[in-house]
């Protein structure tokens, strides 16, 4: 791959169990997935990728760079996934930030929630709970790395990026929570 393709950016918006979601990727990888992606919130997002990345987005609906992480999503949203196996683009997030998402993609599986506090100790941060949730709010990837499965230590939800009724949805997918009775 020449380093042209690699910087492409193709885009598409597919249906989910949360709403539209926007999927965006390089020749790295998966490098976004935003929730809500009606058209203002689609637009936004191409200006910030084309702001971030330096190319310009274009539209793949049928992108092979996108097949993949379109089937995962639609069998993780199925319940017949629990783990993602996509190459990610990092290139949106840097520093601290990317240290807690590669860790919490790591270590916090299917079915399981992690507290603020403890993602923070566990990349050599104790103290640094608030850090932590601000790199949950710049999750670039969120669903494929698992912000949702981040809840504050007294057993709330915390904060989410998609909003507390998303969060709510994708861990009662994953049996964290009870399924709403309607």
């Amino acid at each position: 791959m020449n380093s042209s393709e690699q910087f492409e950016v193709e885009w598409t918006v597919v249906g989910s169990d949360i709403g539209p979601l926007f999927l965006a990727a390089t020749g790295e990888g998966l490098v976004s997935v935003v929730f809500h992606a009606d058209g203002a919130v689609r637009d936004r997002v191409l200006d910030r990728l084309r702001a971030r990345l330096g190319a310009e987005p274009v539209e793949a609906p049928g992108s092979a760079r996108l097949a993949e992480p379109i089937r995962q999503l639609a069998a993780y949203f199925a319940g017949e996934l629990r783990a993602f196996e996509l190459p990610l683009d990092w290139s949106l997030i840097s520093g601290f930030n990317r240290q807690v998402l590669r860790e919490l993609a790591a270590t916090v599986p299917y079915g399981s929630v992690v507290g603020y506090g403890e993602l923070a100790e566990r990349v050599g941060q104790p103290g640094a709970a608030q850090a932590v949730g601000a790199a949950m709010g710049s999750n670039p990837l969120p669903v494929v790395v698992p912000c949702h499965r981040v809840v504050e230590s007294d057993g709330g939800l915390g904060g989410f990026g998609g909003g507390l009724e998303t969060k709510r949805m994708l861990l009662a997918l994953e049996g964290v929570l009870p399924r709403p009775l309607f």
